[in-house]
């Protein structure tokens, strides 16, 4: 039978486990794409170390080696991080090989150039991995709905953030412990900065950004507020109205503009976004003509992660990759016309807790500010005094109605400066 030579460039986590599924699963995997999936390089940093399903015989630190030879047709990028990444991957498909990628950094960065270099020398760049680990997202969302145009995305894609806040819903703990929890079952790195500061999510939204309304998002055109700053009090809140915290990250169609952002949502319990606990992910689609979709499962780990980089293996083998690589063009000229919505404009929802003195009139003139910023309110939560303070300090908790950011933002500004408030006011949006 012929055979797909292939060369993964990066043993860790996921390589391991792409290892393990190629090797174990050859049979099957031959059955499904009529070729042997064979593996004739493994390039790693250190070449001593035993890995398994792994012969010692093919593994070297020799990139180029690996790149340029003439058995394999596949180069598979699993190092992580985006300078060395990237020369492998325009490398490769310089010398005429197809990439596969789990790389989110490096697509949101440099996709354009990536994908420019892959037309030119007529290769495939596959990258089912790169959003939401085992959740084949990419593939139902360029193939599956592609009688759609797809309206809104709300996707919870980082599995580290929502086992935090998951566990400082459901247990009451404090960030710094949950933190330190997931760090211990593996979940979070040593410094978990790109997954609690919303980075991570906003790379991967960039991506499904792309692929659903063919707009080309910098990253710093995504805003992104994470989850370290997150008060349990505002947990506490929001479930006394209904409610839980999620990480989300959120691109929404309306009137030809997309707008993109990446922050901590209210959302109503009964939600089926709201009900995904633990490490898992999520992604919620919208489309014109199927309607309201979701996609649920594993956003990482060794074998999830592998599972999406074979299937992309799979596609490769049989054709099907190329044909929609093809047809998708990607990272090339805005063919629908769709722009980027600036942030202030984004009509919302929102929470507003505010500290302010245990005195008469603060609600009456955190009302006054809104109401001259045209922001009208829907609810109020006002507690007893807090415990933990040396003055009498109220928290203030406020529902609006819809209102553009921008304005809300305003509003909060001079609520900041209001004698006897306590800033910053801390707010979220929330998704009816």
């Amino acid at each position: 039978m012929e055979s797909l030579g292939i060369a993964m460039i990066g043993c860790g986590t996921v390589g391991g486990g792409v290892a393990k599924l190629l090797d174990e699963q050859r049979v099957r995997l031959a059955e499904r794409c009529g070729r042997n999936l064979v593996l004739r390089r493994v390039v790693v940093r250190d070449p001593s170390k035993i890995r398994a399903n792994v012969p010692k015989a093919i593994v070297s630190t020799d990139a180029s080696a690996a790149i340029h030879d003439p058995a394999v047709s596949v180069v598979l990028e699993l190092v992580g991080g985006v300078t060395t990444a990237r020369e492998h991957v325009l490398a490769a498909l310089k010398a005429g090989k197809h990439v596969v990628t789990a790389n989110k950094h490096l697509l949101a960065e440099h996709g354009a150039e990536i994908f420019e270099t892959a037309r030119k020398y007529e290769r495939t760049v596959a990258f089912e991995a790169s959003v939401a680990g085992g959740i084949p997202i990419i593939a139902a969302i360029l193939q599956c709905l592609s009688a759609n145009q797809v309206t809104a995305i709300q996707g919870i894609l980082n599995g580290t953030s929502n086992f935090i806040l998951s566990s400082m819903a459901e247990q009451g703990t404090g960030y710094a412990e949950a933190l330190k929890e997931a760090q211990k079952r593996g979940y979070a790195e040593a410094d978990p900065t790109l997954d609690v500061d919303g980075s991570d999510a906003a790379h991967k939204l960039a991506i499904l950004a792309q692929i659903a309304f063919g707009v080309t998002a910098p990253f710093e055109a995504i805003e992104r507020i994470g989850i370290a700053n997150l008060h349990e009090m505002d947990l506490r809140f929001a479930s006394e109205l209904g409610y839980t915290i999620k990480l989300l990250a959120e691109a929404w169609l309306v009137e030809k503009e997309v707008a993109l952002h990446v922050a901590p949502v209210l959302l109503r319990e009964t939600d089926m976004l709201a009900q995904v606990r633990g490490a898992f992910n999520a992604v919620q689609v919208n489309g014109d003509a199927v309607g309201e979709m979701m996609f649920q499962g594993a956003g990482a780990g060794a074998l999830p992660t592998a599972s999406a980089v074979v299937a992309d293996l799979v596609d490769l083998a049989v054709g099907r990759a190329q044909q929609t690589f093809q047809a998708a063009k990607l990272w090339s000229t805005n063919v629908r016309g769709f722009t980027l919505r600036p942030s202030q404009e984004v009509r919302s929802r929102f929470y507003l807790r505010v500290l302010v003195a245990d005195k008469p009139g603060m609600l009456a003139d955190v009302a006054r500010v809104l109401a001259d910023h045209s922001i009208s309110i829907a609810s109020v939560i006002q507690h007893e005094a807090l415990e933990d303070h040396a003055e009498a300090i109220v928290p203030l908790v406020i529902m609006t109605h819809y209102a553009p950011t921008g304005q809300f933002r305003k509003a909060v500004e001079k609520i900041n400066q209001l004698k006897g408030a306590i800033p910053p006011g801390v707010y979220y949006s929330v998704d009816d």
